[in-house]
């Protein structure tokens, strides 16, 4: 037996160096990972809606910053932004030309940027306990979310994680503590992946192969063969934990049907003459195709062919002539009403209170005395540069696009509760629907029937469905029916476990009518409110305080 033989024979191989040692992926690894981060993340979202890939895209990036360098953590996570939020934004240059897209796009991005910091500054955290590093991630995407929902301007909550997970098992959490507990959920089991991933490789490395198997495994009670076993639970127990969470938010009951009274209502979808930002020249048009739509639906009712509705919901400017001072509209929209025997929740724009202000409204029309004006819903969050133009100067110089806008509108102060007589309505108006608390604040008030009103027309099929996917989630979180109005689509019914009924077609005119059993219970998060988003939020401040002092600790440690 030569010298080798024997050290090969007597001397065990050294363990393989503990994980908390050790550099991050090369860089010519992690540039691909976080552009394939933020692919996954994108490919979740409707359209495509392969809801599976949200933890994976937060698994690539977590392991792309990992042990980074700020710069450098925060370079991969614009990367990510870049890569998921331009592609996922694509409808917001249809019609306003690609810089406003394209700005938009990078100040999302930002904020990934922001969260690939955060996640190399944690990462002596998630080293020193590896069980630590699935509760970071989702500690720091709530966080960044958190901060992205509301600057600036009041923020942008558009391609939250939770508005990813509209057929997942995890949109049931959404009654335990709205989307924050989603989001988080995605994210914790994007940490655990990457937990075992990262296990998985260390381990590969350090277990050299060979025809019967590791040559090199430290002995252990069932021989080298089985300690080379043992070596892979840590890679298997956090990927088997990832699937049962996954799977466990089946386990979360929510209700399928709302418990109270039943209503028949009707969404009108008139659709306009042609897409585009000049829709608002089309506004006799398109106050007409409401109209006559509604009309017809009068007319099938009174052939037998179709229920009577008690509420019909026309969507968001369904007339942009003010009704209220324009006699001749108003008188339309009175023709409808009287016509079908309903109240019509009318989206208008209503000239005021102000000279050159204007107000996007919900406002209640009733056959035989017309307009109900105490029962109109101004819209509380206006978007910028969509609605009113904050720096106007400055924005003219990005897109003189904004100049079509000639007035400001002017937010409301009250929430959306409409008491339409057969049901008390939680009126949201277009992409309010992404805000917790505008919509929070309707269930609150006695809504129990949740109303969204949205003009997709200057926009695309894929907007429409990523923002029925929010209605998805805020009928699930609050355990309300709920329905999307839209002027060109899509348009359709959830029922309080989320699921989607009659959904419309796009750039189409349709008319769906359907009972809903109406709801005036409260879930978990409606009672909790906005305190899950606070505490998570406060201990991802507390994990990146923690970090600061344990790298301080590292400094000044001898040796």
């Amino acid at each position: 037996m030569t010298t080798l033989d024997r050290d090969e024979t007597h001397t065990p191989a050294a363990p393989p160096p503990p994980v908390v040692a050790g550099r991050p992926l090369p860089l010519r690894v992690a540039v691909p990972l976080a552009v394939a981060a933020g692919l996954a993340l994108l490919v979740a979202f409707p359209p495509y809606g392969v809801w599976p890939l949200a933890p994976v895209g937060v698994a690539l990036l977590a392991a792309a910053a990992h042990r980074r360098r700020l710069r450098a953590g925060a370079g991969l996570g614009f990367l990510t932004g870049v890569a998921f939020f331009a592609p996922l934004l694509a409808w917001t240059n249809l019609h306003t030309g690609y810089l406003p897209w394209v700005l938009l796009s990078l100040l999302q991005a930002g904020y990934l940027a922001l969260l690939g910091a955060g996640t190399a500054w944690v990462s002596p955290l998630a080293d020193r306990s590896r069980w630590a590093w699935p509760a970071l991630t989702g500690l720091l995407w709530v966080g960044q979310e958190a901060l992205r929902d509301r600057t600036p301007f009041g923020g942008f909550p558009w391609g939250r994680l939770a508005f990813s997970q509209d057929t997942s098992p995890l949109l049931r959490l959404a009654a335990l503590g709205g989307a924050p507990l989603v989001t988080f959920a995605v994210a914790l089991v994007g940490g655990l992946l990457v937990t075992a991933a990262w296990r998985g490789w260390v381990t590969a490395r350090h277990t050299p192969a060979g025809p019967g198997g590791p040559q090199n495994a430290a002995p252990g009670p069932d021989g080298p063969q089985g300690a080379a076993a043992w070596r892979w639970v840590p890679v298997a127990v956090p990927a088997v934990v990832a699937l049962a969470l996954t799977g466990g938010g089946l386990l979360v009951p929510v209700a399928a049907a709302g418990s109270g009274a039943t209503v028949t209502v009707a969404i009108v979808q008139g659709n306009v003459p042609r897409l585009g930002l000049d829709f608002n020249a089309q506004r006799q048009a398109v106050l007409n195709n409401h109209v006559d739509a509604t009309i017809e639906l009068a007319g099938r009712v009174a052939a037998g062919q179709q229920r009577r509705p008690d509420l019909v919901v026309w969507p968001e400017n369904s007339s942009d002539i003010d009704p209220l001072r324009n006699p001749a509209a108003g008188a339309r929209i009175s023709q409808a009403a009287d016509t079908i025997g309903a109240p019509i929740l009318v989206g208008a724009v209503l000239l005021g209170p102000g000279a050159g202000q204007v107000r996007n409204a919900g406002i209640l029309w009733r056959p035989g005395t017309g307009a109900d004006m105490d029962q109109l819903y101004t819209k509380r969050h206006p978007v910028p540069f969509a609605e009113y133009v904050p720096l106007r100067d400055v924005a003219r110089i990005v897109s003189k696009q904004v100049d079509l806008i000639r007035s400001d509108f002017v937010p409301g102060s009250t929430p959306g509760v409409v008491r339409a007589g057969p049901a008390v309505l939680g009126d949201v108006i277009c992409f309010e629907v992404a805000y917790d608390e505008v919509v929070r604040d309707t269930v609150t008030g006695g809504a129990q029937l949740l109303v969204v009103q949205t003009n997709n027309a200057t926009f695309n099929v894929a907007e429409a469905r990523q923002q029925m996917a929010m209605v998805r989630l805020r009928a699930v979180e609050h355990g309300r029916p709920a329905l999307m109005a839209s002027t060109v689509g899509v348009s359709g019914f959830v029922a309080p476990d989320g699921r989607v009924s009659d959904a419309t077609g796009f750039n189409t005119r349709e008319v769906v009518v359907r009972q809903l059993r109406l709801d005036d219970g409260r879930t978990l998060a409606t009672r909790l409110g906005w305190w899950p988003e606070v505490a998570l939020a406060a201990l991802a401040a507390a994990a990146l305080l923690g970090a600061a002092v344990l790298r301080r600790r590292q400094r000044v440690m001898p040796g």
